[in-house]
């Protein structure tokens, strides 16, 4: 579980009693044609695919022979767990003629097949076998094995680079505060409950905004999420290109109102660990969300959201189950009733007036850290 640190703790009981919230330097202007316009949506992609992104959950793959397939920014990839434990990605291609060589979502096998004219390949990647292959010519196998993509399995999770082949320096990526951070959420130890696609006619920044606004709760949410934390109260962690968010249920704020001092506990708070660019890890006590936000391949108006709710094998009994189902119901009673629907309207603003900018409070400091971190990296990008 996310730690609730001392200095968290204390700094989110100053904010409390004095009415007050972590803030940024200044308010932020972001044209709202950075929602609407495909030269940038263009350049965003780009730049998605230099990045370290995750792309599955290590425990997608239990046992050697285990796969999944994802298409990430309209890529198709292949994601094998190998005998001795290590995972490869490779380009779910043929080197034949380009087929896919795993149509399946999932599972296990030894070797995979192209359905196209049946050339067949290891786990490892390796060519296995070429049906009629006296009569195609001379063939070079050290040259026709799939083609690897830079992976690696870390906390958890499977990460990729699709502009590497070579490796990624996940530990320099994510910087030693949020390694250090994540480490301790042991994603690895645990299992995905339920799984969830959504897709939203909304550009994937306005959804990764929604996801950890401090200001809204109240508004949008006043018989859900807004009875159960307090909005435009946060103590925001900047960890370089990532981030993390805690802000206080109102429990919390009721007890420190009254005068009281509350025990360090986690159940006095929520938080958010958001990691560059586009996914969200978000703890409860039983269990924990995670997010990836994917912008479209054909649309800067439309992304793609996946949700995976994960808890421990040895944890899950049948109450819990339940607990976390309810929790599932009432993030989609939000997101799907409430928060999606805000973002469609932002969104059809943003493509009528694109001249315009849309504000981000001081209070905002957390919306506005992936639009500062976007601006520099989109600002060194050769494309």
């Amino acid at each position: 579980m996310a730690n609730v640190s001392i200095e968290i703790y204390e700094r989110m009981l100053d904010h409390i009693r004095a009415g007050t919230t972590d803030l940024a330097d200044t308010m932020l202007a972001v044209p709202a044609a950075h929602f609407s316009s495909e030269a940038h949506a263009a350049h965003e992609r780009a730049l998605f695919r230099r990045q370290p992104l995750v792309v599955a959950c290590a425990s997608e793959l239990p046992e050697p022979g285990s796969f999944v397939t994802r298409t990430v920014m309209g890529t198709a990839l292949l994601v094998v767990r190998q005998a001795d434990g290590r995972v490869e990605v490779f380009l779910n291609m043929c080197r034949h003629r380009g087929g896919k060589v795993e149509m399946a979502e999932t599972g296990r096998k030894r070797f995979f097949v192209c359905g196209y004219h049946g050339w067949s390949y290891e786990r490892e990647g390796g060519l296995r076998g070429i049906p009629f292959e006296a009569s195609y010519g001379a063939i070079d196998r050290a040259c026709t094995s799939l083609i690897k993509v830079a992976s690696e399995e870390r906390h958890g999770l499977i990460w990729v680079d699709l502009s590497s082949r070579d490796g990624i320096d996940l530990a320099g990526f994510l910087g030693a505060e949020a390694d250090r951070e994540l480490a301790t959420f042991g994603i690895g130890d645990m299992e995905i409950l339920f799984e969830r696609r959504y897709d939203i006619p909304a550009n994937w920044k306005l959804v990764m905004d929604g996801a950890y606004d401090v200001l809204h709760p109240q508004f949008l949410h006043p018989t859900g999420v807004g009875k159960l934390v307090e909005s435009n109260v946060g103590v925001w962690k900047d960890y370089g290109r990532h981030g993390q968010l805690f802000t206080a249920r109102r429990r919390l704020a009721e007890i420190v109102r009254s005068g009281a001092s509350p025990e360090v506990a986690w159940r006095y708070f929520a938080s958010v660990l958001v990691l560059y660019p586009n996914a969200l890890v978000i703890p409860a006590p039983d269990h924990y969300e995670f997010w990836t936000v994917w912008p479209s391949m054909t649309s800067p108006s439309e992304c793609h959201v996946h949700i995976r709710f994960l808890l421990r094998p040895e944890t899950a009994t049948e109450e819990v189950k339940a607990r976390v189902g309810r929790s599932l119901a009432i993030l989609e009673e939000a997101a799907i009733n409430e928060d999606w629907p805000m973002e469609e309207t932002i969104q059809a603003n943003a493509g009528t007036s694109p001249e315009v900018d849309f504000l981000y409070g001081r209070s905002e400091v957390s919306c506005q850290h992936l639009h500062h971190q976007l601006r520099r990296d989109l600002a060194g990008l050769d494309v």
